[in-house]
């Protein structure tokens, strides 16, 4: 059986630039499970951390150039590797900021694409058919490169397979309506020459898709009319290529159904020995204009997962680590799957499971509202959130969740929550809070499964449940970040009190304002050390010594509590600061006044270590309240300088940041000789304690 959960959106697809149509020119593996590479179809390539849903780091080329193929990463040299203008090898590394100033070499013919597989040296294609590794390649980038396809003879698909640490590359080509497959070597060279053979009438194949299974290579290839073909060939071959072109036999391993709807495009993909992901047929029992990802059982003909796909499929689909990405509408989505091992009677429905699929499975429910008689199924609920009222949708939707096998309740979290949000859009009197905040407690809802969820909360003004989904979702686009930071900076004081939100992030707020008073009846000191007055550091009089840290303003907190504990969560959300950076400009002056007070507030507290002594399970770090001040001075450094309500805060803030410098000096002056006495061996034992003096100066 397989089953397809709930993805989450990686990045957006940006606008096609291209003659072929596609979204994206390629996903790659990154240097671990946890990254892949993207490389749109206009002039950049991203590094994402994909269970962050974050970039780690963008590359993108000069205007007027192109990228020729999909940027890969050499896990030999940790090295990322593309071409540009067909004839450009760039080589870079993750610490390289700008690509012209990387390593360049311009080679002597056309490359198609640069081959990576791990722990192996990358191989370069060349749109002739001829193949380098890489390292030979760049030692003689203008070496002689032979035609080893003739002269309309266009290559379709490339990939490479490794197996008892050997790569092989295959590619398929086209000639005047033959399509024959290249099978390239390396121990021995060699490369073989097949001719796909199929049966009569079929046009060319859509999609390619190869693996390694024991000592043989699968290639799966794929037709409009729905034919899946599978052709087997052995990794180690004794054939040399002299014997001319081979005939490649296949044999058909599943029929996905056509329905009415002409098909223009598909793309399928193998996931282990029994499945196949496919995208761009359509749903054998859905209706038509609708998309969707599917897993296929190859051995019994069987559909075993599904998923609809919003916006325009592009026929593309990429499998690393028992997660699909699929680019659809603007995005592109990672939708985790996994694949148990099959048998008959479980194909045929005649092996008892632990769960069934999301739309099939019963809860019974009893006494829970009178319209409530028999077990209630996902689609009956979906059914009754159109018409029922908000208290026996609540009281449903509460025992849906208790009683519902969390695996099933996994797949349909997502469902139950758009059918509730599209109604309360629609339905001003309609808004089940209890309901959707059943949903976020299981955890099972992420922001790119609902998306709208957030934007209703704000229009509903509903803080409590904006607080839960930024501790939940991990994926809240940069966009809603400022939108939900607007929201609350314009919500009056008194109005937030009435909220109802976590108790342990209002306590933490109170302990924070309390400890005020605290710190100054005690004389705290910043760090540890207090500097002196910094608007005339060249006077060295008694007068200036005696000055209080400057640093000593009005520190009183310049929010209420509860929009403090909901300022403190957009603190803790992720983000990314070239993304965040242009939606923070649409703040207004009072609105970023007043945060910049309430940052410099939190600074103050964390710098007299007030935070240490309360206990609390989330609070922003010293480094998340500086991150953000920086990004708000960058935001509106012009407006902050010219408005007169802003410069005494600004005043502020640039003595704060010189007494910070001045701290970190005196710092430096003891950093060799604390590094010296960390370095140095330990003591003898002297029994049970010994004094000793160490002088630093």
């Amino acid at each position: 059986m397989a089953t397809l959960y709930e993805g989450y959106t990686l990045c957006g697809v940006g606008p096609v630039q291209n003659s072929s149509n596609i979204g994206i020119l390629g996903v790659e593996q990154g240097r671990d499970i946890d990254y892949v590479l993207v490389t749109d179809s206009s002039r950049s390539i991203t590094v994402y951390k994909v269970s962050d849903q974050k970039p780690t780091g963008s590359w993108s080329v000069k205007q007027g150039q192109i990228i020729s193929c999909p940027a890969v990463f050499n896990t030999q040299s940790q090295e990322y590797v593309v071409v540009t203008d067909d004839r450009v090898v760039r080589v870079w590394k993750e610490d390289d900021v700008n690509l012209e100033k990387a390593f360049k070499a311009t080679v002597s013919a056309d490359v198609l694409r640069v081959l990576s597989a791990t722990d192996s040296e990358p191989v370069v294609l060349f749109c002739c058919g001829a193949v380098r590794f890489l390292d030979s390649l760049l030692a003689s980038p203008q070496q002689p490169i032979e035609d080893v396809l003739t002269e309309d003879e266009i290559i379709r698909w490339s990939t490479i397979v490794k197996a008892e640490h050997q790569l092989v590359v295959l590619f398929s080509t086209e000639q005047r309506g033959e399509h024959c497959l290249y099978v390239q070597r390396f121990n021995p060279n060699t490369l073989v020459k097949h001719r796909i053979e199929t049966e009569p009438g079929l046009s060319a194949p859509i999609s390619f898709s190869a693996t390694c299974r024991g000592s043989n290579i699968h290639l799966l290839y794929l037709y409009l009319n729905g034919s899946v073909y599978e052709s087997v060939l052995p990794f180690r071959s004794s054939s040399t290529g002299a014997e001319g072109v081979q005939a490649l036999s296949c044999s058909l391993c599943l029929s996905l159904p056509l329905g009415e709807e002409k098909l223009m495009s598909g793309a399928a993909v193998v996931l282990d020995e029994a499945h196949v992901a496919v995208i761009g047929f359509p749903h054998p029992s859905a209706g038509a204009c609708k998309d969707y990802l599917c897993i296929w059982n190859t051995h019994f003909q069987t559909l075993q997962a599904s998923k609809e796909m919003a916006g325009r499929i592009y026929s593309q689909l990429w499998c690393y680590s028992g997660k699909l990405y699929v680019p659809h509408g603007k995005m592109l989505s990672v939708i985790p799957f996994d694949c148990q091992k099959s048998s008959l009677a479980a194909a045929m429905g005649k092996l008892k499971q632990t769960s069934r699929s999301g739309k099939d499975f019963s809860v019974e429910i009893w006494n829970i509202c009178p319209n409530v008689k028999s077990a209630l199924t996902v689609d009956q609920l979906v059914e009754h959130i159109k018409t029922s009222a908000v208290e026996d949708v609540q009281a449903e939707v509460g025992e849906f969740i208790r009683r519902a096998p969390q695996a099933d309740l996994q797949l349909a979290a997502g469902r139950v929550a758009l059918e509730l949000v599209s109604r309360s859009q629609t339905d001003a009197n309609f808004y089940p809070q209890c309901a959707f905040l059943q949903l976020l407690e299981t955890r099972y809802l992420c922001y790119s499964v609902c998306p709208e969820l957030l934007s209703l909360a704000m229009v509903k003004k509903d803080f409590h449940l904006c607080q839960i989904a930024f501790q939940i979702f991990s994926d809240i686009p940069e966009a809603v970040t400022c939108a939900c930071l607007k929201a609350i900076l314009s919500t009056p004081d008194l109005e937030m009190e009435t909220v109802n939100l976590d108790t342990d992030s209002v306590i933490f707020m109170k302990e924070l304002t309390q400890a005020h008073s605290r710190s100054d009846e005690e004389g705290g000191q910043l760090n540890g050390f207090c500097p002196p007055a910094l608007e005339s550091d060249v006077s060295d009089t008694p007068s200036n010594k005696l000055q209080r840290d400057p640093l000593s303003l009005d520190m009183s907190c310049p929010v209420g509590l509860h929009k403090g504990a909901l300022l403190n969560e957009v603190l803790q959300t992720a983000y990314s600061d070239r993304s965040l950076l242009p939606h923070l400009k649409d703040l207004t002056v009072p609105q970023v006044i007043v945060f910049l007070q309430y940052l410099r507030f939190l600074y103050f507290k964390y710098s007299h270590d007030a935070h240490k002594q309360i206990r609390a399970l989330r609070t922003p770090s010293i480094s998340q309240i500086i991150d953000w001040v920086c990004l708000l001075l960058d935001a509106h450094f012009t407006v902050l300088a010219v408005a007169p309500e802003a410069k005494r805060l600004v005043f502020d803030l640039h003595k704060f940041v010189r007494s910070q410098v001045k701290l970190y000096a005196e710092l430096g002056k003891i950093e060799g000789s604390l590094q010296v006495l960390k370095n140095s061996k330990q003591s003898e034992d002297f029994g049970m304690y010994a004094i000793q003096v160490i002088e630093l100066f």
